[in-house]
């Protein structure tokens, strides 16, 4: 562990926001919750705000228009969330592939909460909310063969983190890698800084 998140390091990072990336049960959403209340941000997650624009929930945005429509809208979001600060933002599993997503995320730090399907499978077994790549015969076949699929997008995150463990310990994780990637960016904070 590289130590404890401080005024100083949260002051480094001037506001830049945070944008959550990884798989359907990483657990963007709780964690994203907890970050925000350490750096005292706001919190946001995409899928409930494409809910809340389009009154309808992301099941029935898939079965109604498709996934298409419904990554168009998620676009629509994040646009709408980059021109502001102090923000984390819980994206959803799928933003990742469409590129013109990766402009919104370049406007702040990225950061990948990397989990074992295995361990997602069991995680949104858990979950009551219906989700919309998962119905298919073999669920944890599904979630490799997507995970692996978009492997090579989520690495582009500038900090990956280790997500299989509590919420608190992964945002406690993830604060620490923060806290490294701002040390090792201090002599050129361009990224940080919002240059």
């Amino acid at each position: 562990m590289t130590g404890t998140f401080t005024r100083s390091d949260n002051a480094m990072l001037r506001g830049v926001n945070l944008y959550l990336i990884g798989m359907m049960g990483s657990g963007k959403s709780t964690v994203g919750r907890i970050l925000a209340e350490s750096l005292d941000y706001q919190f946001f997650d995409s899928d409930q705000l494409i809910e809340q624009v389009s009154k309808r929930s992301i099941a029935e945005i898939f079965a109604q228009e498709g996934e298409e429509s419904f990554r168009t809208v998620e676009t629509q979001v994040l646009a709408q969330l980059a021109p502001y600060i102090r923000l984390v933002i819980s994206t959803g599993g799928g933003a990742v592939l469409k590129p013109e997503n990766w402009s919104y995320l370049h406007h702040g730090v990225v950061i990948w909460l990397d989990v074992p399907p295995e361990t997602l499978l069991a995680r949104v077994s858990q979950d009551p909310t219906p989700r919309p790549l998962l119905q298919q015969a073999d669920p944890l076949q599904t979630l490799k063969t997507i995970s692996q699929e978009r492997q090579r997008y989520y690495a582009q995150a500038d900090i990956r983190v280790d997500a299989d463990a509590s919420a608190q310990d992964v945002a406690q994780r993830t604060l620490d890698g923060l806290k490294a990637r701002i040390e090792q960016d201090a002599p050129n904070r361009a990224k940080f800084y919002g240059s």
